[in-house]
Parts: C-alpha cells; sequence; structure tokens
C-alpha cells in the first residue's frame, strides 16, 4: 500500500468529479481519497461527491493493489492537472 498527500491544483468544475472516479476506475488496485479524516472509496461517485473537492483541497490518497502505483500517477496527475 502507498499513501501521499496531494494539493489539487486542477478547477474540478471544469473536470467534474465524475472524470476522476473514471480515472480511478482504470485500476484494479482499491483506491481512497481521504480528507478531514474523511475515507471515501476513489471509484464511488455518489461518495466522492460529498468530498467536495475545490482547487487549493489538501488531501490523502492511498492505493492497495497489483497496479498502486499506477493507479497512485494517475490520480495524481489528474489532481494536478500535469
Amino acid at each position: 500500500m502507498i499513501r501521499e498527500t496531494i494539493k489539487v491544483e486542477r478547477n474540478l468544475e471544469n473536470n467534474p468529479i465524475a472524470h476522476l472516479v473514471q480515472e480511478a476506475s482504470n485500476y484494479s488496485s482499491s483506491i481512497y481519497i481521504e480528507v478531514s479524516n474523511k475515507s471515501i472509496n476513489a471509484k464511488s461517485i455518489m461518495g466522492m461527491m460529498t468530498l467536495n473537492l475545490k482547487n487549493g483541497n489538501e488531501l490523502s490518497v492511498s492505493a492497495d493493489g497489483v497496479d498502486e502505483e499506477a493507479a497512485m500517477l494517475g490520480i495524481k496527475k489528474f489532481l494536478i492537472g500535469k
């Protein structure tokens, strides 16, 4: 399992949270995003919507599974927009 703290640098109003869920769903690893002690499965659209992520938020991402490194990289690229 790997965990990383990431600061959201992407305007998620132009890139809906559904795209983040789609990105997470590309991987077989379990992926969780934690904000303010609230941990949500990144593959759950309803759960992710409750986080109300915005540019500038700092969050923790954890990935656990056979493709955890690729999953972490994909989620990180999405959130920082690079």
